[in-house]
């Protein structure tokens, strides 16, 4: 038998937490505008570019779930900036506020009882609700990942308390 509200709760958790691993609040902490489009030599992203990523594939699976009349977009050119840092700091700000309004969203979807984690996505392929919420965090926590290691590369490792 399933514990139905202890599963939402450890997914809520799940999508944003750091219990084993550097989270997104932690791995952006303190990074200056003037850093974010530094691509470290031979590196093929810059800070911009993987939380711009995150931000617009968050979004995506978000639309997925939510959205009768979604509409697949273009891989890769729908999920990645082409250039390395973003147009403005205004630019950086809203990317890093996209992403945080929609994992608040997507844990209240975690959280909802009247949304069945089981339930196959009615214009969806087989998808779950459950395994979308899983998508965004294993995703989540992939490039996160990516954005330490990058840090560490340009020497702002570990942020300044």
């Amino acid at each position: 038998m399933v514990d139905e509200g202890a599963l939402r709760e450890h997914l809520r958790k799940l999508l944003s937490s750091e219990d084993a691993h550097v989270g997104f609040e932690r791995a952006v902490a303190g990074v200056s505008i003037e850093v974010v489009g530094v691509r470290p030599e031979g590196g093929p992203h810059s800070i911009w570019q993987l939380v711009e990523h995150l931000r617009l594939a968050q979004a995506d699976i978000l639309d997925f779930c939510v959205n009768p009349a979604y509409a697949e977009r273009l891989w890769p050119d729908d999920y990645w900036p082409v250039l390395p840092a973003p147009a403005s700091a205004e630019a950086w700000e809203e990317a890093l506020q996209g992403y945080r309004k929609d994992l608040v969203v997507l844990q209240r979807m975690a959280m909802d009882p009247a949304v069945d984690l089981f339930a196959r996505i009615p214009h969806g392929t087989g998808q779950t609700y459950l395994r979308e919420l899983l998508l965004v965090a294993d995703h989540a926590a992939y490039h996160v990942g990516q954005i330490v290691l990058l840090r560490h590369q340009l020497g702002l490792w570990p942020p300044s308390s």
